[in-house]
């Protein structure tokens, strides 16, 4: 699957269904039949959905931890915790499970935020907060993360 492009603002009725964006659902057609995993985000109060495929190649990785080792048994359980299989229905619209939306402060207005090859559920107000809140840092954080590498050609 090829990266995820957007940022979308869309609504979540009071049954937790949320309509995807259809430039959203264009870009995940290839994987919508196969059905989408949901949790929550570790760093961050949001939720994120992974495609299946790309949740297999994830649990492919933890799947080699040995079960053994207390801290891998902890981090498996916590990183496993409140996991919901998902699909979009004929309709279009992902429902979201309530204790995941209490996890997430999902109010009415939401926003989607394709993360790489994952995608970002939040709450609108908490999405602009940690926008607001990475600005200062950005700068910063974007050449430690990604400034490292010298190895362009600029040819």
């Amino acid at each position: 699957m090829n990266s995820l492009i957007g940022t979308y603002e869309c609504k979540v009725d009071s049954k937790g269904r949320l309509m995807m964006p259809a430039p959203l659902k264009k870009q995940l057609s290839p994987v919508l039949q196969d059905g989408f995993v949901l949790k929550r985000a570790v760093f961050q109060p949001c939720l994120e959905l992974y495609p299946m495929p790309e949740w297999e190649l994830l649990m492919g990785k933890v799947n080699k931890l040995n079960r053994f080792k207390k801290k891998n048994n902890d981090f498996i359980r916590r990183f496993t915790a409140g996991l919901k299989v998902v699909e979009v229905d004929a309709t279009g619209r992902l429902l979201i499970p309530k204790d995941l939306i209490a996890f997430s402060s999902i109010s009415k207005e939401v926003v989607l935020s394709a993360a790489v090859n994952i995608v970002e559920i939040w709450d609108k107000d908490r999405y602009e907060q940690a926008i607001d809140d990475a600005t200062g840092d950005f700068a910063d954080l974007a050449e430690e993360v990604m400034g490292q590498d010298d190895d362009y050609d600029l040819s």
